[in-house]
């Protein structure tokens, strides 16, 4: 008895190797409990309120430890701010807003990187600090900032219970990796009766199982067993194993991100929530402008509104509008990570995102809702995803040095014969990458086919169905927890 005390306790306090996430067996039996509790509350809104808030700020806990009160520092701080402003419609307080969470995230996640920098420049030798950085905090900041900056502008009235505002921030679905819901979408929803159809809830149980098999099976077993081998050490491989290392790897991020955001979209259904939609096939793309209205749909709006449109958009002539958006994309990259890598990335974007728009209104003169037919579609679409993976390689590597090596192995020890050996060889690996590129080209009508399975078929079926996934995943998971990529971020 005592040992399976020991072991329950140990199960839910903090480790820092095994965080809580949507694909482990923890959660999964974590949140079959809560939902017990969360139907009992159906009908007392505040209690459930407090529950959910409660349950919210655990999770957090589990993913990093007593950083929580980070979580509640920014709720509180953004709180009080915005009910000031709706009386004092002042810059100095969003500044301060923008001091807080900024100084939080810049403190947490930056000062390593910049003291490095400059111990560059000046010439000396920089131990980096023992800083955690706590998980998602990109993310919940962000969050906020938009609600308090949003008020500002007078798009939307403040909470009026802190309550509310600590539900709307702690919300534990998308509480860690998005997507970034804007106060003005998901507070109405707060207070409303608790009702979940039978759409919703077929619809939140085929992305709960879909995110878990993206994640727990595609994105987990080709990078443990293939893509993470090549990143690490590019110089062992040959260039057509690279190559297929980088296509590895355009899956893998993605089944991974969207994999989690389906979980969290589904997650926020069975509870009666709705959250906009984050992922929408960005690989069917047929520009780089296209691409980024398709993946990270949320980020990529949030950047757009309180990063582009605040340096002046287009509304400041041709040239510093090209100038803003390679500024806001560089911007982006910083915000993916404290590394010139990632600072790259996002200004190779920038460049691209300046020259696609260039091209369409200098050279071609097509309209702002132009779409190629054909073959120029298919062509379109080959071409922006290949630039997007070459793109993941300063994404993905460890250092410019690392990147530069697989490309010089792809470049310049490429061996083609080599192929069908590698495929042979990785079979279960390359069969996964196959199914996950078919099931992200597949057509929505087929996702609403199976949707509409699950709601015809029943509760019962439903659960059915999701223990069989679980079940599967189980089987094929290795026994270490992989962590969701956008953790870090």
């Amino acid at each position: 008895m005592d040992r399976i005390i020991e072991r329950l306790v140990y199960q839910l306090t903090y480790h820092s190797d095994e965080p809580l996430i949507f694909s482990s067996g923890l959660f999964l039996m974590l949140f079959l409990g809560f939902t017990f509790v969360y139907m009992l509350l159906q009908h007392t809104r505040t209690l459930r309120l407090i529950f959910v808030t409660a349950f919210s700020y655990y999770f957090y806990y589990k993913s990093s430890g007593f950083f929580f009160w980070l979580l509640a520092v920014v709720t509180v701080s953004d709180f009080l701010i915005a009910r000031v402003l709706v009386h004092y419609r002042s810059r100095a307080l969003v500044a301060l807003s923008l001091i807080i969470d900024l100084g939080f995230l810049g403190y947490f996640k930056y000062t390593n990187f910049f003291c490095g920098l400059w111990a560059d420049l000046i010439g000396n030798n920089f131990q980096p600090y023992d800083i955690f950085l706590p998980v998602g905090i990109s993310f919940f900041t962000f969050q906020s900032m938009s609600y308090v900056i949003d008020v500002y502008r007078g798009h939307f009235k403040p909470l009026n219970s802190l309550l509310d505002y600590a539900f709307y921030v702690s919300f534990f679905p998308q509480l860690v990796a998005g997507p970034i819901v804007r106060a003005r979408d998901f507070a109405p929803q707060i207070r409303k009766p608790l009702v979940v159809t039978d759409d919703m809830f077929a619809r939140g149980v085929y992305l709960v199982m879909i995110g878990l098999f993206k994640k727990a099976v595609i994105s987990d077993y080709i990078s443990l067993n293939y893509v993470d081998r090549i990143f690490d050490n590019p110089a062992a491989y040959t260039g057509v194993e690279n190559l297929l290392g980088v296509y590895g790897y355009a899956l893998q991020i993605y089944c991974d991100f969207s994999g989690y955001s389906d979980m969290a979209i589904g997650l926020a259904l069975l509870l009666g929530f709705q959250f906009p939609m984050n992922f929408n096939a960005p690989y069917r793309a047929q520009s780089i402008s296209d691409f980024w209205h398709r993946w990270h749909i949320s980020l990529s709006s949030w950047i757009r509104e309180y990063v582009y449109f605040s340096l002046g958009g287009n509304k400041k002539g041709r040239a510093r509008t090209y100038f803003n958006i390679i500024v806001t994309m560089l911007l982006g990259g910083l915000w993916h990570g404290a590394s010139l890598t990632f600072i790259m990335w996002g200004g190779m974007h920038g460049v691209a995102l300046a020259v696609h728009k260039w091209l369409r209104l200098e050279v071609f003169k097509h309209g702002k809702n132009y779409e190629s037919h054909g073959i120029r579609k298919f062509l379109a679409a080959v071409l922006t995803f290949h630039f997007v993976a070459f793109c993941w390689i300063f994404f993905r590597s460890q250092s410019f040095s690392d990147a530069w090596m697989l490309l010089g192995r792809i470049f310049t020890d490429f061996h083609s014969e080599l192929f069908w050996n590698v495929v042979n060889g990785y079979n279960v690996v390359f069969a996964l990458i196959v199914l996950g590129y078919v099931g992200h080209f597949m057509p929505k009508v087929g996702r609403e086919w199976l949707i509409g399975v699950l709601k015809q078929k029943g509760v019962l079926f439903c659960a059915f169905a999701l223990a069989v996934v679980v079940y599967f995943v189980v089987q094929v998971k290795t026994s270490e927890i992989q962590p969701f990529i956008y953790f870090q971020f």
